[in-house]
């Protein structure tokens, strides 16, 4: 059965580049447009890995994972931020709402699917 990966990001065009190295490599995607939509995809299903933006309207990345970890189904999910975001406070703000990888565009997908299949729940 495919691993499920949820792509949280304000922009369609990285959501769809992120979902077509994914798919390519077999994980299933679930989209959110940012983080309030996102949460409310956060149903109960099992979701092995969320790679998130830092920077969307109505709840940015960090609040967004804070909140995702307060969901007992969500706790332990791996998070990578996916961001234009490089400064160590924000980095070390992400590590502390539970962030696992930090990677920083513009990405190369092989890149991005190595720290996947590193962090991805078995």
């Amino acid at each position: 059965m495919a691993k499920t990966i949820m792509i949280v990001d304000d922009s369609s065009s990285l959501r769809t580049v992120v979902g077509l190295a994914l798919k390519g490599a077999g994980y299933d995607v679930v989209e959110g447009c940012d983080g309030r939509d996102a949460l409310a995809k956060l149903d109960g299903r099992k979701i092995h890995l969320v790679i998130s933006d830092v920077n969307m309207p109505n709840m940015d990345g960090i609040t967004f994972v804070k909140q995702m970890k307060n969901l007992p189904a969500y706790k332990f999910t791996p998070v990578i931020m996916l961001t234009t975001e490089a400064s160590e406070a924000k980095k070390t703000e992400g590590r502390d709402a539970g962030v696992k990888a930090w990677v920083v565009k513009p990405f190369q997908p092989q890149q991005m699917l190595m720290a996947v299949q590193k962090l991805v729940l078995p």
